[in-house]
């Protein structure tokens, strides 16, 4: 299991990958360890969960370095993301117990009431876009909860994989209750399948979470699944033009546009139109590209060369069938997995940038005459996982949004995932919800007990 450099090219280091037998004793050592941690009091679960956000915030250069090199984060995104875990791991310390408190409900019972109790070892199959947050805005909850967690990662994030396990050792949870399998994909259906994995959950592409749905369900085992977005990003007559073009390149631009949750499709009504192109176009020109550990870089790499090369043709098939390119569209002069940042407009269904999720630096601008026409569009997707919308007028957008397809609607600001409200998708971008009180809740039995 290789590690490759998107910055060079080069080899990073290469780890020796789990046996199909030392994956199945790790479970079995995890579970062990389950057994014991479902009896542990929350105070105890806190003062760790504490401890683990300690950890995170103390070798915070550290851990964004794995990040940055690994699969290319520009450094200050990987530093906000190992702070944006270390708040996780606090929120739940925090709050869990309050989430699963006794539920009582008046019946004719003398006394009733749902318990909410741990299920086992929760499979988490993972994506290198956020290696870190991706994994603790899962583990933090389930740990809490009292369950135990197994995570395969991505390929091409293994060192991030080994460091999230140390961070819960270093903060003093029992040495097995969080475990790394380094395996290949081909090795997951036999994990899922291992009798004391009691539910799996995903991030990463349709096709995967189909495939890992439907053996997690020939298993009567539960899943949680987040998959792609092609987010729209909605501009209205009285959007504030300034604020919403600036905001709308950081939304696109984040992680070098590799996020499921980044703005994609621009859809923008006729009278902005020609202002939103030009001032969109202007910030992405502008943006500095380059080695992803120079604090001054704004653009680092695609994660890997075969991402990049998707992307390319995405655009190219886009151009092909009218799109008219205003900047970019195409790979930058030097080494590495680099793609200049990218602005089509007149982009129409039955083009790539329409259809599909496009990851990378790629903006798809979408015109439209107004309001009506502007959901339409939103909602002609396969995908409905988060959106904005543009207005001056403050209800007005909040009643657009409630038109919005999607798990997640931000007026007048970009998309992002926050452990106080719940995130997800619906439509093929998955179902189930992360984060909050919901996401505590997905991975425990909701038991019910009633007394004559």
């Amino acid at each position: 299991m290789k590690a490759i450099s998107p910055t060079t090219n080069e080899l990073i280091k290469d780890y020796e990958e789990h046996s199909e037998n030392e994956a199945r004793d790790i479970i079995g050592d995890v579970h062990e360890e389950f057994l014991k941690w479902r009896e542990s009091t929350f105070a105890h679960r806190s003062n760790l969960m504490n401890r683990a956000a300690s950890v995170l915030r103390d070798n915070i250069d550290s851990y964004a370095s794995i990040m940055t090199q690994e699969m290319g984060k520009i450094i200050p995104e990987s530093r906000a993301e190992v702070e944006k875990c270390a708040w996780v791991c606090d929120y739940y310390a925090e709050n869990a117990e309050k989430f699963l408190a006794d539920e009582i409900v008046e019946t004719d019972a003398s006394r009733s009431f749902v318990s909410f109790e741990p299920i086992g070892i929760v499979l988490a199959v993972m994506p290198w876009n956020f290696p870190f947050w991706q994994v603790f805005r899962f583990a933090a909850p389930a740990l809490m909860a009292g369950n135990a967690g197994v995570l395969k990662h991505a390929s091409n994030v293994p060192g991030s994989a080994l460091a999230i396990e140390q961070v819960f050792r270093e903060a003093g949870f029992p040495e097995n209750l969080f475990r790394t399998l380094l395996i290949s994909s081909g090795k997951v259906e036999g994990v899922i399948r291992n009798p004391k994995i009691k539910a799996v959950t995903l991030t990463g592409s349709e096709p995967a979470g189909s495939s890992v749905a439907s053996i997690a369900g020939s298993e009567i085992k539960k899943t949680v699944l987040e998959l792609g977005g092609s987010d729209p990003y909605i501009v209205l007559g009285d959007a504030d033009i300034t604020a919403c073009v600036k905001t709308s390149v950081t939304a696109r631009m984040i992680n070098q546009g590799q996020s499921c949750i980044a703005a994609k499709r621009f859809i923008v009504v006729e009278s902005m139109l020609e202002q939103f192109e030009k001032d969109q176009t202007a910030i992405m020109e502008s943006m500095k590209l380059g080695d992803p550990m120079d604090e001054e870089t704004q653009v680092g790499p695609i994660a890997r060369k075969d991402l990049l090369e998707e992307l390319h043709e995405q655009v190219t098939k886009s151009i092909d069938k009218g799109a008219k390119l205003l900047t970019g569209g195409k790979r930058a002069d030097r080494v590495g997995a680099f793609y200049l940042p990218t602005v089509l407009t007149n982009v129409k269904k039955g083009m790539p940038a329409y259809d599909e999720e496009t990851f990378g630096p790629v903006s798809a601008i979408i015109p439209v005459k107004d309001e009506d026409e502007a959901v339409k569009v939103a909602n002609d997707s396969d995908l409905g996982l988060g959106g904005s919308v543009w207005s001056k007028d403050i209800e007005r957008g909040i009643r657009v949004a409630r038109r919005i397809e999607t798990g997640n609607v931000f007026v007048n600001g970009l998309t992002k995932s926050d452990p106080r409200l719940p995130f997800g998708g619906i439509k093929k971008s998955g179902y189930g919800r992360e984060l909050s009180h919901y996401g505590i809740r997905e991975f425990v039995n909701i038991k019910t007990i009633w007394v004559a």
